[in-house]
């Protein structure tokens, strides 16, 4: 049964929700573009046998912007510190994190690394990665082109539309690959987070995450969908071989965003490494 919380920090009221009962205790941190509804489907199924926790940033989903200043990484470990304290579990959770919730859940790991028993990140981007790594594709750097041009010209529609395209269809794939309700939970999320006028920078890196990446010492699984924009591909392979214990799993026939549009597969992937399991170590994992 999903249930409503709230974790305050600093005077904000963080938005979050609880599934499930048991071990492991698994904390949900959402992308950049999403918020907790993103995880809906994931955290029901692994919830048959698990403690879940989602919450929703500042400025995303129920949770209001602030202009006070503040840290993603404080919001995350009052979260954690709270998931960790389940009757139920042994006291750690293991985060799951998303593209931006990803680099922010290795930041988590560094800082509190007594909390936390393990990582699954999905296209992560890690404060600090070497820009030597990325190298642009035409598909990639076209769209990131249009999507620069849209957010300078203050078109939030258009920017809208074009983040979707991007992340939930693939750069390189036809507009509209997605349909239905993934799709309108896509623009929905992403809507709301424009018109907040959330800034990217703000609240972010305050950790090179990326040169401690050697100081990770919990189990970590890397995974990115084969449609997703090439050069987080590439820069998540490198990721997971600098991590001591780091696993790379391609996702096969999705791009950013795989739980909006195979939520069974991202949920097997999370249960797999969670339980310790061999699922984590196959690859690539298939659309159902």
């Amino acid at each position: 049964m999903r249930q409503r919380w709230a974790v305050p920090v600093d005077g904000v009221e963080l938005a979050a929700d609880r599934w499930g009962q048991g071990q492991p205790v698994v904390v949900l941190v959402h992308a950049g573009v999403c918020d907790r509804r993103s995880w809906l489907d994931v955290a029901e199924s692994l919830a048959q046998d698990r403690t879940v926790f989602a919450y929703d940033r500042r400025g995303h989903g129920d949770t209001p912007p602030t202009t006070a200043p503040f840290s993603h990484l404080d919001d995350l470990l009052a979260v954690v510190r709270v998931a960790a304290a389940e009757p139920e579990g042994d006291g750690t959770v293991w985060l799951v994190g998303s593209s931006m919730g990803g680099g922010l859940a290795v930041e988590a790991a560094l800082a509190a690394p007594d909390l936390v028993a393990g990582l699954v990140l999905l296209a992560p981007w890690v404060a600090g990665t070497p820009e030597s790594l990325v190298s642009m594709d035409a598909a990639s750097a076209a769209m990131e082109e249009r999507m620069a041009a849209a957010e300078q010209a203050g078109d939030l529609e258009e920017a809208n539309r074009l983040s979707a395209w991007a992340w939930l269809d693939g750069p390189a794939q036809p507009e509209g690959r997605v349909t239905g309700g993934a799709r309108e939970l896509a623009l929905t999320m992403n809507r709301v987070i424009l018109e907040n006028g959330v800034a990217e920078g703000v609240g972010w890196g305050q950790t090179d995450a990326w040169a401690r990446l050697g100081e990770v010492a919990v189990p970590v699984v890397v995974a990115c969908g084969d449609l997703d924009f090439g050069y987080i591909g590439a820069v998540n392979r490198t990721l997971a071989e600098r991590l001591p214990d780091g696993r790379y799993v391609e996702l096969a026939g999705v791009a950013h965003l795989p739980y909006l549009e195979q939520p069974g597969v991202v949920a097997e992937l999370i249960a797999g490494a969670t339980a310790g399991g061999a699922q984590a170590d196959t690859g690539p994992l298939r659309p159902n």
